[in-house]
Formats: C-alpha cells, structure tokens, sequence
C-alpha cells in the first residue's frame, strides 16, 4: 500500500480530493486549507467545520465601529443585503484561488471607497493584492447593476450609497466572525453559501461573540 500523499510516511486513511490521493487523518487535520485547497463539499471539511473554532476576537479590534449596523437596519434592507451576499460568493467563486484573507481585503477597500462617497468625494481604493481587486470589482459591477434595475423598477433612486455601506461593514464583520485563520481558509465563503438559498432569511452574527456582538450593534 502506498503512502500518505502529503507526508509520505503514515499510511493512507481517506480520499482527498484537494490532492486527488489518499492521505492520512493527521494531514488531512493539519494540512486543511493550510497547503491543501479544500473543495467546499468535501465531507471531512465539512464535518471539521462542525468543531472548528476561530480566534477569539476582541470587539474593540473591529473596523468600523463608528458605523452602526442595527438589526432594523438589516430588516429595511434585506434585499439589497440579499444581493450583497450572493454578489460577494459568485464574486469570490468565480475568482481562481480566492480565499477568506482575498476577500477580506476586497471588503476593506469597497467599504473605504464608500466612506469617501459619504465625505462628499469619489475616490476608489483598490487592492494591490489582484485576486481581492477582481473579486472588488466583480462586486461592485453586480451592486451597481443592482441598483440601476431597482431604479427602473422603482421609478427613484431608492438604494443609497449609505445603505451599501452599511451592508458592507456587516458583511466585513460576519468575515472576521468566521475567518478561521488557515491561510487557504474559506469558512466565510462557505458560510456565505450556505446563506444563499431563497427564503431562509438573514445570515446571521457569529453566535460565538456573544450578547455583545460587534456585528449588529443597537
């Protein structure tokens, strides 16, 4: 029997279909989106994702906490935060190699651009990191796209520059609450998946954080 296809020295226990070989337990617990791109469906990532847990976070380190994010700020907005998630999944989805950390970054620069349209100036802050600019930019395109069929729908300009970026701190926090730090880390990601199903409501907070949630503040 050949063996492990990662150490090569411990005998193969399972399929990894990141490597396309048999590897044994202990990579597969330690090599998982660390040197091993994961394929989000694959079962033993799936079943670490049920026991995984992510750094704890110190509320105080959350960007953008002078945006507040209420949940009747979500409520009012619940389609254009409907969009926003499926937007930022295809976005990132359709980008090669994209990871949590890519994402990330795409959502500070998006939601820097947007602090800048609320000072009254037009300034867009791009990623040097080119796999966070194009999932930055996809996006925008979907968003903007978004808001020219809601205007013809609607008649007005209904979504304002505010609303999306109070949509995307949320969403930059839900990021933070489910990063869980493997460097080919894509737990957001997942959990943005598996919000997308019609009708299932709002994601929602981390519950790990507590009553004290920075995601959603009063």
């Amino acid at each position: 029997m050949r063996n492990c296809q990662i150490c090569e020295t411990r005998r193969p226990r399972r399929f990894c279909p990141g490597v396309r070989g048999e590897i044994c337990s202990l990579c597969c617990g330690t090599e998982r989106e660390v040197s091993v791109d994961c394929p989000l469906d694959c079962e033993y990532l799936q079943e670490a994702r049920l026991h995984e847990r992510p750094p704890d976070i110190d509320p105080e380190t959350v960007p953008n906490r002078d945006i507040q994010v209420s949940e009747s700020f979500l409520r009012d907005h619940e389609e254009l935060l409907a969009v926003s998630v499926r937007a930022l999944f295809e976005a990132a989805a359709d980008t090669a190699g994209a990871v949590d950390f890519d994402v990330r970054e795409a959502l500070d620069a998006l939601v820097r651009t947007h602090r800048t349209l609320e000072s009254g100036l037009v300034y867009e802050t791009r990623p040097s990191n080119l796999v966070a600019a194009s999932i930055q930019q996809a996006f925008r395109q979907a968003i903007d796209e978004y808001r020219k069929q809601h205007r013809e729908r609607v008649g007005i300009e209904t979504v304002r520059d505010a609303d999306v970026l109070g949509i995307l701190v949320f969403l930059q926090r839900l990021e933070i609450g489910h990063n869980n730090g493997r460097r080919k880390g894509r737990a957001f990601l997942d959990f943005l998946r598996t919000s997308l199903p019609q009708g299932q409501g709002l994601p929602q907070p981390a519950g790990r954080l507590g009553g004290s949630s920075p995601l959603v503040t009063p």
